[in-house]
């Protein structure tokens, strides 16, 4: 087709205090991220202490579903009212609920509490992304995807550690109120450094599509959650949840089709293909990343006699390689315009190393587990932030806070799913191969002598299909990588590349 659709005619210029002005986005971002491993390292602390062992799960519930619920909120008021002030609003209300969660005093004030620090999480997440998007234009961006993924390599890594600390050494209650100073800092920092024009338009808000994309996004993590849990993939519970789903979400596309102001425009989604392509690896990588994250220290722990105490160390050999590939891709990327090639080369890389990990039993090495390891760390270095930066060279800068906070609910939703699924491999594996034994024990000298072996071998093979199933689900983000169209990438001030594959207008700079 003739080009004739273009993207917003020019990008703002890139602050000359970016550095500075990311590094107070970053540690935001950090705080939320962070806040889940702590908290939950410490919930066996927390339950001793506040009683509620039945209601342990909504913790962390209660949290996941409130911040991918309010996410895409927080984004179309970034694009609606300012930015900063969305961003600095989010966090204020995260440290609030922080606070409240320190001082929570029954298992059911601190579910309740963790809700408010939800609501903030989600803000923060959609407000990073937006803000990057932003502050620095497409083509300058490579130059600090480091720092993003240093903050995600940190969270992941220094979670674990920093709640294992807290609970060795003070009281639970500090894996709430270490948020305080952390966010203060951060509140300060931007309300001084970072200036972001301010915008008041006046537009109905969209009740009905906030009322309806939470009812189904509500379910989704609901059913994720209890799937092969609490209930049984195809109870009636699960199916029902399914169902709704399904209804809110079509009648929330039905919806956005018709209002002035949409909560989440549908043009992100259908003026230029890399944007749902973009959607799509980011969904997948969020699978490995929470998926790995969980299931990888559990092989180690188990099957090769890991210590359990240096949890976050296990996924160095992952998570370095994240860190040190997005940092050359993204210099490369500026240096050169060019990006397909990366993406395209790390869901491959992805697929090899989760294939690989896949072939491990009780008789591999942690140092070969560790090169595999290696493998997909660099599949996610090239994928996770070049995905992400395809994603907002798609959209136009009006729409850049409702285009990024699907970006974060997507790779939450990743995660959500990811985790349930591979759950649910994982206890049908080790039960049809050890049958009578809980496939959720992570210590297998608790079990009889004669019995040991058998459940090292049931773990093995429970991780050896999530990571089967992770390989596969990787290699359809390959195709996914081929088929996006390396759009030229905006510069700062520069007229934005026209998008050859449709004819439609997706927007004007604000």
């Amino acid at each position: 087709m003739s080009a004739t659709a273009s993207l917003p005619s020019a990008e703002p210029a890139v602050p000359k205090n970016v550095r500075w002005v990311l590094l107070g986005v970053m540690l935001a971002m950090l705080l939320s991220m962070l806040d889940n491993m702590v908290v939950s390292t410490a919930m066996p602390t927390i339950v001793g202490d506040l009683g509620g062992l039945e209601h342990i799960s909504w913790v962390v519930t209660a949290y996941t579903l409130v911040t991918a619920v309010t996410t895409p909120v927080w984004g179309k008021l970034g694009d609606l009212v300012g930015r900063k002030s969305t961003y600095l609003a989010a966090i204020a209300v995260f440290v609030v609920g922080s606070a409240l969660c320190g001082a929570a005093q029954s298992m059911g004030e601190l579910i309740a509490f963790r809700i408010v620090q939800g609501i903030g999480a989600g803000g923060i997440g959609a407000g990073a992304f937006a803000l990057i998007g932003v502050l620095v234009p497409p083509r300058e961006r490579g130059k600090y995807q480091g720092m993003t993924a240093s903050v995600m390599a940190i969270g992941t890594i220094g979670g674990p550690l920093l709640g294992g600390f807290v609970t060795g050494h003070w009281d639970w209650r500090w894996a709430f109120y270490i948020n305080l100073p952390l966010g203060l800092v951060a509140l300060v920092w931007l309300a001084l450094m970072l200036h972001t024009p301010s915008r008041h338009i006046k537009a109905k808000i969209d009740w009905l599509g906030i009322s309806l994309l939470t009812i189904a996004i509500t379910a989704v993590v609901l059913a994720a959650t209890w799937a092969g849990s609490t209930y049984a993939w195809g109870s009636w519970r699960i199916l029902a949840l399914g169902a709704v789903a399904v209804i809110g979400l079509a009648l929330f596309v039905r919806v956005e089709q018709r209002v002035d102001e949409p909560l989440l425009p549908l043009s992100v989604f259908t003026n230029h293909r890399n944007y749902p392509l973009a959607m799509a690896m980011l969904l997948v990588a969020g699978v490995v990343m929470f998926g790995g994250g969980l299931y990888l220290p559990l092989f180690q722990q188990t099957a090769q006699g890991a210590s359990a105490t240096n949890s976050g160390l296990l996924m160095l050999p992952m998570m370095i390689p994240v860190v040190i590939v997005s940092t050359l891709a993204g210099k490369v990327m500026s240096a050169t315009g060019k990006y397909k090639i990366f993406p395209v080369v790390g869901t491959a890389f992805l697929t090899v190393g989760l294939g690989l990990l896949a072939t491990m039993d009780t008789g591999t090495s942690r140092l070969l587990t560790g090169l595999y390891m290696v493998l997909v760390g660099i599949g996610l270095g090239f994928t996770l932030q070049m995905a992400s930066t395809i994603a907002q060279n798609s959209v136009a800068l009006r729409d850049m806070g409702a285009a990024m906070s699907s970006v974060n609910l997507f790779r939450t939703l990743g995660g959500s799913l990811g985790v349930a699924v591979f759950g649910s491999l994982f206890t049908r594996a080790t039960q049809s191969h050890l049958p009578g034994t809980d496939a959720g024990a992570s210590a297998a000298q608790k079990l009889p002598v004669g019995v040991e072996d058998a459940y090292l071998d049931a773990v093995s093979v429970g991780t050896s299909h999530i990571f089967l199933t992770g390989a596969i689900l990787c290699a359809l983000a390959f195709l996914a990588a081929l088929f996006v169209i390396e759009v030229p990438l905006k510069a700062a001030g520069a007229p934005a590349p026209a998008d050859t594959t449709r004819n439609t207008a997706v927007g004007t700079a604000t």
